[in-house]
């Protein structure tokens, strides 16, 4: 099926994804010479705050200079000594009343500043990113805790940006694959009706391969939802880990005979015997989309094994290929539900959808792992291939 037109550049981390005025080191405040549209909102945050520590600051000098003033008043009348040093007791009494709490208030407003600016620049970013903006990025500045705060808040903005930006490419991708087989089918009817074709049971069966087509992507979507929300249907029961591979193995033994790619299952001597709490169904989908993305990027002469190995608390599946392998920096997104089909790691995704590009099979088969309590991982090598790895405990409640 063709590819979507759109070509997504791969995921980079929140320096990448900065604006181009963070990374040239610009005013962080301005973009192309204009201020952000929330900038507005930042000085009046920062006013805000202002003010209302000018008050309170305010009525403490008050009371500091008053208290001191009286104090010195008392102090003079009280050592005597003529008017003249009453005077200068008191006029030093007063400058010390003063000279204090002014440099009080300079050290306070400088230390106000560090903490209102990057504070302010944190909560009118947030603003931002609660309208929508993901590009927003907070310039890390003021102590240690306020850079480690903007560093957190900027990774989590390039995290939520990635986000958006493959729900954008998934809704655009599953639009796509619908569309394509929807097109097939009304042409075929269409031309059905109006005569051009004949009801041939060529034509009704590359009709119907179309609508299977379209229920295995509402199948995977279903699934998904399902498997996210907690409320994928299981069905337990004791199963033979070695058998399940076996059966894998001669579901694919014709596809992989055309290939010319072999097909082994190793299950060593503790393996044999060894029965988990699972879905069989579930476990045979799982390690079925393995096998089928294995085979699909295995070259010809090339081989696919099937492994069992028991582990503590449980055991250990594997399907490892001698395959193309996958980019390093792709492995830690391949089982992301968004992840854009323009990137290669997305095309082991799609195979075990049924072949949908919707990027949906790695999502489903993490979701069906992580539903027995289990983990699945991933470790490959350009040009020397690919090993998937699921963990299952021994026995999981229903």
């Amino acid at each position: 099926m063709q590819e979507s037109p759109r070509d997504h550049p791969p995921h980079s981390d929140w320096h990448s994804a900065s604006p181009r005025w963070m990374r040239a080191g610009q005013n962080p405040w301005m973009q192309n010479g204009a201020p952000p549209p929330w900038w507005g909102r930042r000085r009046r945050h920062q006013r805000a705050l202002f003010l209302r520590f000018v008050g309170v600051f305010g009525v403490i000098v008050l009371l500091v200079v008053g208290g001191m003033a009286l104090l010195a008043w008392l102090f003079s009348r009280w050592v005597g000594g003529g008017q003249q040093v009453a005077t200068l007791v008191w006029l030093s009494g007063c400058g010390l009343a003063l000279a204090l709490p002014l440099l009080a208030l300079v050290l306070a407003i400088r230390a106000f500043r560090g903490i209102t600016t990057p504070l302010a620049d944190v909560m009118d970013a947030a603003n931002a990113m609660a309208a929508g903006d993901f590009s927003v990025r907070v310039a890390e500045r003021g102590s240690p805790e306020f850079r480690h705060l903007a560093r957190s808040f900027n990774h989590m903005a390039g995290e939520l940006q990635r986000a958006d930006q493959n729900r954008r490419n998934l809704m655009a991708d599953v639009a796509h694959e619908l569309r394509t087989p929807l097109h097939i089918i009304q042409g075929n009817l269409e031309g059905v009706q109006d005569g051009v074709y004949q009801p041939t049971p060529e034509h009704i069966a590359a009709t119907l391969e179309e609508t299977r087509l379209l229920a295995r992507l509402v199948d995977d979507l279903r699934t998904l939802s399902l498997a996210e929300a907690g409320h994928l249907p299981m069905h337990w029961e004791r199963v033979d880990v070695a058998e399940l591979l076996h059966d894998v193995a001669t579901s694919f033994s014709g596809q992989a005979e055309t290939a010319g790619v072999r097909l082994a299952v190793e299950a060593p001597a503790d393996a044999i015997g060894l029965t988990i709490t699972a879905d069989p169904g579930r476990l045979d989908q799982v390690i079925g989309n393995l096998v089928a993305n294995a085979l699909r990027h295995t070259a010809e002469g090339g081989t696919v094994t099937l492994a069992a190995a028991p582990v503590e608390g449980g055991v250990r599946l594997t399907v490892a290929d001698t395959g193309q392998g996958i980019p390093p920096e792709e492995l830690p997104y391949i089982f992301d539900r968004y992840w854009s089909r323009s990137s290669q790691a997305a095309s082991w995704s799609d195979e075990g959808a049924g072949g949908t590009g919707g990027g949906l099979g790695l999502a489903i088969a993490r979701s069906i792992v992580e539903a027995h309590g289990g983990r699945i991982d991933v470790v490959s090598q350009m040009r020397r291939g690919t090993a998937f790895t699921i963990d299952l405990p021994e026995s999981q409640a229903g």
